[in-house]
């Protein structure tokens, strides 16, 4: 626990990810920043994965080998269920023969599970159910890379690299998770932690969470926390030493400032083994706009946090 007295700012990032690429891209200059990822995971909780070889567009569903006319009814179908689609493939070296796989994956709390079907047609989706009632079952962690060039160059340029050579037998390519300067972009299912800057093979990675923890060094967060969560989760992990995957659940956020405030403040109560664990949270916008992705047309600013941990029995 901290004394009470200073925050402490999230999100260090040792080591460099894989790929030597041209210094004006979007993911090399958020290293030289220094960027933080803390705070930055989707709000997704649950996923449609579809395994689609092939290159991908901009809107990989859309613009894919993957049936127009169904793609536009599955989105709806998603947008309506509140399920985010992916569309996933093998890697490099590990490319076989498609198998028109496709998977429903749930990461709320208690209720974590990924399930794989096999589809005739991609018409097949529209009818199947997305609540883990077919499938058979992973066993174990899956790994997405995000791999979209056609959405930002560098997902493509690091994140192809990280998943021809990550050491799981699990590992897919897949299209935009967001974040691109993060790259390579990490996605660790059921669970639905995010990674960014993920270097070297992505060993670390595999081996905690085969071990059931988080790599908190490049963890940007779990999908379907608030960013106030996952920030005040970071800082108490790092703290308190909590890393296993269903460390620190949120109890409860409440905001002290008005939305849109110059200096936005949160306090998060979170469930530690032996009682509450309470955070007090800032949030700020940087003081110098950048290019966020290689496509950017303008600079914006981006969220500094800062957290103190007030309690921690």
């Amino acid at each position: 626990m901290t004394d009470g007295t200073d925050f402490c700012r999230p999100g260090e990032v040792p080591g460099r990810p894989v790929g030597r690429i041209d210094d004006d891209r979007c993911s090399v200059r958020a290293l030289a920043r220094g960027d933080s990822g803390v705070g930055t995971a989707s709000p997704a909780q649950r996923w449609l994965l579809i395994e689609q070889p092939g290159p991908w567009g901009v809107d990989a569903l859309r613009q894919s080998r993957f049936d127009p006319a169904v793609a536009q009814q599955v989105a709806h179908r998603a947008r309506v269920e509140n399920v985010r689609v992916l569309l996933v493939r093998r890697p490099g070296d590990r490319l076989t023969d498609s198998q028109r796989r496709w998977a429903y994956v749930d990461g709320r709390p208690g209720r974590e599970g990924l399930w794989w079907s096999s589809r005739t047609a991609d018409g097949d989706l529209l009818d199947a159910p997305w609540d883990g009632s077919v499938g058979e079952l992973a066993t174990g962690p899956t790994y997405l890379v995000c791999a979209h060039g056609g959405h930002d160059a560098c997902c493509a340029l690091r994140g192809r690299p990280l998943a021809r050579t990550m050491p799981s037998d699990d590992v897919w390519e897949c299209s935009h998770l967001g974040g691109d300067r993060f790259a390579a972009n990490v996605l660790v299912l059921p669970h639905g932690f995010y990674y960014g800057q993920v270097p070297d093979d992505g060993g670390q990675v595999v081996t905690a969470h085969r071990e059931g923890r988080v790599a908190l060094p490049w963890l940007r967060g779990r999908g379907g926390c608030p960013p106030p969560v996952q920030a005040a989760q970071h800082a108490a992990r790092g703290e308190l030493s909590l890393l296993g995957v269903d460390d620190l659940p949120p109890r409860g956020v409440r905001r002290l400032s008005p939305p849109g405030a110059d200096v936005e403040r949160w306090v998060v109560t979170l469930a530690g083994p032996d009682g509450d664990v309470v955070a007090e949270v800032e949030s700020r916008m940087s003081e110098e706009a950048v290019r966020l992705t290689c496509r950017a047309t303008h600079d914006a600013h981006t969220h500094v946090w800062r957290v103190r941990l007030v309690s921690a029995v």
